[in-house]
């Protein structure tokens, strides 16, 4: 039974008061108490969790394997998962002073990152030069690399804490071939590439939109999503002169009840490029 308010105090009330009633408010403990407990958690805001194990790279390499095994993912070799077990380390050493991901445990990056990145080939191969847009730090880029060493791979960041995070991995890892993009892509990057894969948030318009002068015709936007994508692919119907639906890959991470869809579109058109020297000429 709840306990009746004798006080007539409303906390909800003393809220809704100008910043000029901070006298009242200082003569109720009561909302003296409420204040600090709601300011509380803006305090936290800024802090992130760190891991509590980080393991040698020999035992990365080898839980690695068992969670692989675990959840019936075959992609890599013993050379490339020894390489994942090394950007794991890398990561969790990173994330003790960053927070640039909330997945703490070895196996939920082994499941969530690495197997997340990579499952996606069983069923489709990109092609090369291949743009990871909004990498964060460094998926599904990364992984990418690892497993095709020689082809050329960029990555593109517009945070730049993620992007001297990204150059660090590079050169402990020696990943050649690869190049960092530090700035957000937009339709004024027109670097030519026959892939752009994105993990990110952005929606699928938008992101036709930016990359639509640096895919090259015939190329392929790959998009890593959720279930639940289809507003997203009717919105999408905007670019239609642009881009075609190649394929729609409904499928889940094995022993997990994680649903994904890899939705990918091939461009058919380029739009005309702007003449900018005519249009500095014009002003």
């Amino acid at each position: 039974m709840a306990h009746k308010n004798k006080s007539n105090y409303s906390a909800y009330k003393e809220r809704q008061k100008k910043p000029d009633a901070v006298a009242t408010k200082k003569a109720h403990p009561v909302a003296a108490s409420k204040t600090t407990s709601s300011d509380a958690p803006k305090k936290l805001m800024g802090k992130h969790k760190k891991p509590q194990e980080i393991y040698s790279l020999e035992e990365a390499n080898d839980r690695l394997y068992d969670v692989f095994r675990n959840h019936d993912f075959k992609v890599t070799s013993h050379e490339q998962r020894r390489q994942l077990a090394h950007f794991y380390r890398l990561l969790m050493d990173n994330q003790k002073d960053e927070n640039f991901t909330r997945l703490l445990t070895l196996k939920d990056v082994a499941i969530k990152h690495f197997i997340d990145s990579l499952i996606f080939l069983e069923f489709f191969k990109p092609q090369f030069p291949l743009l990871d847009l909004g990498t964060g730090p460094g998926f599904p880029g990364i992984p990418l690399k690892i497993m095709y060493p020689k082809e050329k791979i960029l990555l593109g960041e517009g945070v730049q804490r993620r992007v001297s995070f990204l150059k660090t991995v590079r050169e402990e890892m020696k990943l050649e071939n690869l190049e960092i993009i530090g700035r957000n892509i937009d339709p004024e990057f027109v670097y030519p590439v026959k892939s752009v894969i994105t993990r990110a948030v952005e929606d699928i318009g938008n992101t036709m939109k930016n990359t639509i002068n640096c895919l090259l015709d015939g190329g392929y936007l790959i998009f890593m999503k959720g279930p639940n994508a289809d507003p997203e692919l009717k919105l999408a119907e905007t670019y239609k002169e642009f881009y075609v639906l190649e394929n729609d890959f409904k499928y889940s991470i094995p022993k997990t009840p994680h649903e994904r869809r890899l939705i990918v579109y091939r461009k058919i058109k380029s739009p005309p490029l702007e003449d900018f020297e005519d249009s500095d000429d014009d002003k």
